[in-house]
């Protein structure tokens, strides 16, 4: 246990260092094009999710012996992940970073950071104790759309790449139009 815990505590040290170093905060990737004119953090985020994109195929079709066959967490989607998309878009824009960045911050010293963790630990606590009936009213008919399910891993890691380089270069048509550094 203790092992496991050193293991944790020096990952989450590494992570925050990272996340630190880096100034990576989904906000950023948002908020910087517009309001900097920089695209260095939307374009880090494309290119990780490219990556991912490739690698969590590979990573779950193996099989560990330790663990074995890691299975994918798919969920339900419909109005609920547009409601809940906006309005966690909005927190992150009123409280000018996400949680990661919100924690970055806490840890940096910001006090303004710490009533932002604050109110996002009550909206989670509110969220799941009624996550039943939301879950009920909104969640339960939900489709659930998994694009290898539809298309085999293949062609939808292909599709998920191509949707990501049209972002890319609707980022980059953007920047050079706005005469932005990329």
């Amino acid at each position: 246990m203790a092992e496991r815990s050193s293991v944790n505590l020096l990952f989450g040290v590494l992570f925050g260092f990272t996340l630190q170093r880096s100034r990576f905060c989904f906000v950023s990737c948002a908020r910087d094009p517009v309001l900097f004119g920089n695209t260095r953090s939307v374009n880090a985020l494309l290119l990780s999710l490219a990556i991912m994109t490739v690698a969590f195929p590979i990573i779950q079709n193996i099989q560990l012996q330790s663990i074995g066959k890691i299975v994918g967490q798919v969920h339900p989607v419909g109005i609920h992940t547009a409601v809940g998309a906006l309005l966690f878009g909005f927190g992150m824009v009123i409280a000018g970073a996400c949680a990661s960045g919100t924690l970055m911050r806490v840890g940096e010293g910001y006090l303004m950071q710490v009533i932002v963790l604050i109110g996002f630990l009550i909206g989670v606590l509110l969220g799941v104790l009624n996550f039943g009936w939301w879950y009920d009213r909104f969640i339960a008919e939900a489709p659930v759309i998994y694009l290898p399910q539809y298309f085999g891993w293949i062609r939808a890691v292909i599709f998920q790449l191509g949707v990501l380089l049209v972002l890319y270069f609707f980022i980059k048509h953007y920047s050079s139009r706005k005469k932005i550094k990329i």
